[in-house]
Order: C-alpha cells, then structure tokens, then sequence
C-alpha cells in the first residue's frame, strides 16, 4: 500500500458518505443500465476465467459480477460502506474492500486488469488514483478508465447541469463532470500516469423509467445528487430535474434517454 496524497486531501470519506444514502434506488434505477457499458469494457479488457481483476469504486458491484460469471478472480474497492455491503452480497466470497482510489490496499503488481467505470474522475486528484491503479497492476497489464462521453452524446448531461444548479459554485477551473471527456483528454491523463493508451470507444446506455416518481428516486439517489438534495431539499431538486429530462418524456408519462460512457484502455 502507497499513500500518495495526504490523506485530509483524500475524496473517499466525502464520496462515501454521499453514494451511501441511497443505495438500492441506484442500483434498481441507474446502476443496471451501465451493463451495456461494463460488459463492453470488458470484452475489450479480453476478460476470461483466471483473470485477476481489481475493479476501483466498485458501487454496488454489478461490473465485477459480470466478470465473476467470465471466470475472472475479482477483487473490489469502494469508498461507500453501504455500496461495499452490497456488493459483498452479490458476489460471496469475493475480496471487496472499503478504501479510497488513491491509497489502495493491495500489493504491488497483483492483478492483470484493473477496471474504473466512472471512478477515477470522482478522486481528489485523478492523477494519484491512476497512479495507485497502475502500481498493483502485473507489467504488461490492462487498465479501463471510463467517464461520460462528450456532453452532445449524453441525454443525461442537462440532469448534471441540473443538479450542479443546486451546489455551491465551484472555484475557478475547478474540472466540470465532462473535464475528462473531449477526444484524447482520458488518454492524455493515462499517459501522465505512466500508461500506454491503447484504445477508446463510446458505448450507448439507454435509462428507461416508468413515470416521474420512478425517475427521481433513480436520479436523486447519485452522490452529487445526494449532495444537491442536503443543500436545497428533496423537491427542489426533483423538480429541476424533471424539468431537464422534460424533452425524453414519452407519450405514457415515463421517459427514455440515450447517454453515451467513454472508455480508454492503457497498458503498464
């Protein structure tokens, strides 16, 4: 274990606190429509039986199921106790751990593929989280850091805009939730990390909800939102957020929305 940021500096205890709240109404309503995305990752990763896979803000584990049913040996790390109690029963027996992407607790160079869907922009400083993942990988090792794809491929990118509406602003330059998104700025931030950038490719989720109340428990349950939600209250935020997928409302009152992920692939 290399602890390569003071740990006060460390986004674990916040982000934990925050993805903690809501956890079955992200799993029922967000987490499972990142399987397209997380199942092509993990074809790209070449995943297979005896795989050693670590897989870095886990959440709920639904990623690092689909690996388990591939064969893979699979670890996990998140910095929500509630997400890893979850994850823990998801997946028996499998080493899932509570920590923070930037001190992680493992040995040097103990897994073939370490995996972040939609982890690595949420550190303190994603740099450090990508150079812990890239000390417990093997030489020769694969990493998958995925983010949101540019804001015209997200439906979902005025429910962001939505719910920053209700923080705190942030300081000048601060990284916006799309800070990693534009073409070559994931590979750019690998290669800071001592990786190689092999490939990225866009993958479609489509988030289908039945009707405004289905909607914003699944909305509201995300730890920005969480935050949001503290700050202004709950009908506050699910009325702006309402109004941001306005547009996607299908003529029976529930809503489809297309939102695209991004991920890169680099090799130690």
């Amino acid at each position: 274990m290399t602890a390569t940021t003071d740990p006060a500096t460390r986004s674990g205890a916040t982000q934990g606190d925050l993805w903690s709240e809501h956890v079955d109404a992200w799993v029922e309503g967000m987490e499972r429509y990142m399987q397209p995305t997380f199942a092509a990752g993990l074809d790209a990763l070449g995943v297979a039986a005896g795989t050693r896979l670590l897989d870095v803000g886990c959440g709920a584990g639904l990623a690092l199921s689909l690996a388990a049913e591939r064969g893979a040996e699979v670890t996990g790390l998140d910095a929500a106790p509630a997400m890893v109690a979850h994850a823990r029963r998801r997946i028996p027996g499998a080493g899932i751990e509570q920590g923070d992407l930037e001190d992680l607790p493992f040995a040097d160079a103990g897994f073939d593929v370490v995996t972040g869907f939609n982890s690595f922009q949420y550190a303190a400083t994603p740099a450090a989280a990508l150079t812990e993942a890239r000390r417990v990988l093997r030489p020769g090792g694969r990493l998958l850091a995925a983010v949101w794809s540019p804001p015209e491929m997200c439906g979902l990118a005025g429910y962001l805009k939505a719910v920053g509406s209700h923080l705190p602003a942030p300081p000048p330059g601060a990284p916006g939730p799309f800070a990693l998104s534009a073409d070559g700025a994931l590979a750019g931030l690998l290669a800071s990390a001592g990786l190689q950038p092999e490939t990225t490719a866009d993958v479609v989720s489509t988030f289908t909800w039945a009707d405004d109340a289905e909607a914003t428990r699944a909305m509201l349950s995300a730890g920005p939102a969480v935050r949001a939600t503290r700050a202004a209250g709950d009908a506050a935020v699910a009325a702006s957020v309402l109004a941001a997928i306005a547009p996607y409302r299908t003529a029976t009152g529930g809503y489809v929305i297309d939102n695209a992920f991004r991920f890169t692939i680099a090799t130690r």
